[in-house]
């Protein structure tokens, strides 16, 4: 998807933009670490039964680590969101005040997270003398930055996006990266499947360890489970494991859409929003028109529909073998391998979701299984995509 060039970014701000561009070719690099990690033949972690008394215990007998580049390419990422904001300041205040700024004055350009306004007050008022007169007090660039601070978010500031950058870029920069860990993030027997997992009851934000107790059923009973495992980044000086991917996207998403044009125009965020990303590995003549040529979709994005995507090849694979007639299982996995996600998925949402076995949904999915069932055999037949 492409979008308008932004009018608003003003020249001295177009570096800005390839920061971005930068952080969301990060994410996907994250991205493309985890996808491999959490699609692995083996799985991410291992289980085994343990018998209790009266009860089986479904235990965690093993963890696969997780490799040592992803919080590093986090942590690498959460920096480059912080530059950017300072970076964008920077520019701001040479321009207003329309001169290079001495040594003195620049190591007080900084954005602040306060998460009270005693707190904010407190930054405005620091060696008053040293700053550039487009930092002190009643100043338009001080007003811009009090409007993004986290104390105006009345509940829980310390969840603000601000506030959770600079937590976790102060605690990047002064001791072990990111820390990731493997979480459950949801779990439902097969015979209790919810309509959605939004549906289903939150988990406790903690790393899954060998040992852990995932599930209990009576001696002989047999109960299949569904787990949602994710990768989770410690808050740091918290106990909170928010999913990974998610905290990044939510913290991009925020000085990407909210912090950056705010910063720059002082309104509320104009149209159109600058985009995740466009090329920067080549030099361009013209920025503004490399930026228009840029893309909305996230590195998050991407990841999440590439994940889905596995998954719906599994579960087709599994759903389009029970069709008579249906070719081999390797079979029908190459056709389904030679479709790109979009496809996979549009496969898939063919299915309508039934928790009632409604005869007409029955029938309808039965239809739709036969139709998927003949591409695979006419992929099969010729080696070529059947017609769609």
């Amino acid at each position: 998807m492409t979008v308008s060039t932004p009018h608003w970014l003003p020249e001295r701000h177009l570096g800005v933009a390839a920061t971005l561009s930068h952080v969301d070719e990060l994410i996907g690099q994250v991205g493309d670490l985890l996808f491999a990690y959490q699609t692995q033949a083996d799985g991410v972690f291992g289980l085994r039964e343990v018998p209790a008394g009266q009860v089986s215990r479904t235990v965690v007998s093993s963890v696969a680590p997780i490799p040592r580049k992803v919080p590093l390419l986090v942590a690498d990422a959460l920096v480059a969101l912080r530059a950017a904001l300072e970076h964008a300041l920077f520019a701001e205040v040479e321009f207003l005040d329309g001169a290079p700024l001495d040594e003195k004055a620049a190591r007080l350009v900084e954005i602040p997270a306060s998460v009270t306004y005693e707190k904010f007050e407190e930054w405005t008022r620091k060696q008053l003398s040293n700053r550039p007169p487009s930092l002190r007090p009643g100043s338009e660039l001080v007003r811009r930055i009090d409007r993004l601070q986290p104390f105006h978010r009345q509940s829980n500031p310390q969840m603000h996006p601000l506030a959770r950058l600079v937590l976790h870029t102060n605690h990047a920069k002064h001791r072990t990266p990111a820390i990731t860990a493997v979480r459950l993030a949801a779990i439902y027997q097969d015979n209790q499947m919810p309509q959605s997992v939004r549906d289903l009851p939150p988990r406790p934000e903690e790393p899954l360890r060998v040992g852990d107790v995932i599930v209990e059923t009576p001696i002989g009973t047999i109960i299949p489970v569904t787990l949602f495992p994710t990768v989770g980044i410690n808050r740091p000086g918290t106990h909170q494991w928010p999913v990974l991917m998610q905290e990044l996207d939510e913290i991009f998403y925020w000085v990407r859409t909210q912090a950056v044009p705010r910063l720059v125009t002082g309104t509320e965020p104009p149209e159109p929003v600058l985009p995740t990303r466009y090329e920067i590995s080549v030099g361009h003549q013209d920025e503004r028109r490399a930026i228009l040529e840029g893309s909305t979709t996230s590195a998050v994005e991407r990841h999440t529909q590439r994940l889905n995507a596995a998954v719906v090849r599994t579960d087709l694979v599994e759903l389009i073998r029970q069709v008579d007639g249906s070719p081999s299982d390797k079979q029908i996995a190459a056709w389904l391998a030679q479709l790109n996600d979009d496809e996979a998925l549009d496969r898939m949402s063919r299915l309508k979701v039934t928790h009632t076995y409604e005869p007409g949904v029955m029938l309808h999915n039965v239809e739709v299984l036969v139709g998927l069932r003949d591409e695979a055999l006419g992929f099969g037949h010729n080696g070529q995509p059947a017609e769609k």
